[in-house]
């Protein structure tokens, strides 16, 4: 895919973007830096992994992402710590026609349906309609409005979630929503909590996420910067527990408090991300 950027955009942003992690080790020229795909760049339906090669964190082309890779990315990019980072690439890679015989996908084999991409993207159409992996701005339209506020909540980004099932299982005739999908789904949703907002509180700046998701581009002009302390898969897992208990149209839904139990839980984590 291409996304039609105006040439003078890359100007801004260079600089204020790569600022913010002038104390990591540089392992190229312009990692940290904005930069637009070219039409032979690789880009996938997750607008993370996206905005990470936008910025050099991992293969600008969207190739070649293997698990030191992507290890190395998650962390420069967003302080992803090591075994999280493991385990996504262990589900990444499972979306490669290669697979089990490949130590590498692309993000074009996330575009595979039914493999991590799925119908009822927030952002993105699904398949049954065309285009299944590059920004829609009038889907994302209708789902914003259920981002009523500037401080958006798991609620929130549950509600919009849940809209966009609605939709598709309504409008789609080969709607295909599994348990495996919902746990992919439940993770890509909790994204915008981990890197622009406040994992104990389950917030996030509405303005900063709506950037990046529309521009797959690290907010840093508008302030952003990493999280300073390490995400653990203890906290991808408190997040999507509690947004996973909130997707109930129950009234007394159960929240369950953070305990940091983490090994029971590890293999049904989502996908974090993809497919929003």
């Amino acid at each position: 895919m291409k996304l039609n950027f105006l040439s003078t955009a890359l100007a801004v942003g260079l600089v204020s973007a790569r600022a913010h992690y002038q104390q990591e080790i540089i392992v190229n020229d312009t990692e940290g830096q904005w930069i637009a795909p070219t039409a032979t760049d690789y880009r996938g339906p997750c607008p993370m992994l996206n905005t990470l090669a936008n910025h050099g964190f991992l293969p600008r082309d969207g190739r070649n992402l293997t698990e030191y890779n992507l290890v190395k990315g998650l962390k420069h990019g967003l302080n992803f710590n090591k075994s999280l980072s493991s385990i996504m690439f262990q589900q990444g890679v499972f979306s490669s026609p290669a697979y089990p015989n490949t130590t590498f996908f692309t993000l074009d084999d996330l575009n595979r349906h039914n493999i991590l991409e799925h119908d009822a993207s927030i952002s993105r159409s699904d398949a049954y309609f065309g285009n299944n992996h590059v920004f829609n701005q009038t889907i994302f339209d209708t789902t914003k409005k259920y981002w009523p506020s500037e401080t958006l909540t798991a609620q929130h980004l549950v509600n919009g979630k849940i809209f966009r099932q609605v939709v598709s299982r309504t409008t789609n005739p080969n709607y295909t929503f599994t348990s495996k999908t919902q746990s992919f789904s439940i993770g890509e949703i909790a994204a915008p909590i981990i890197a622009f907002g406040d994992k104990n509180a389950l917030t996030a700046n509405r303005t900063l996420v709506e950037n990046w998701i529309e521009s797959e581009r690290l907010p840093t002009e508008l302030g952003w910067s990493k999280p300073k302390e390490e995400v653990t898969l203890s906290d991808i897992l408190y997040v999507t527990g509690v947004m996973a208990n909130l997707t109930s149209l129950l009234s007394d839904a159960v929240i369950t408090p953070r305990d940091g139990n983490t090994g029971t839980h590890a293999k049904r984590m989502g996908h974090w991300g993809v497919s929003m």
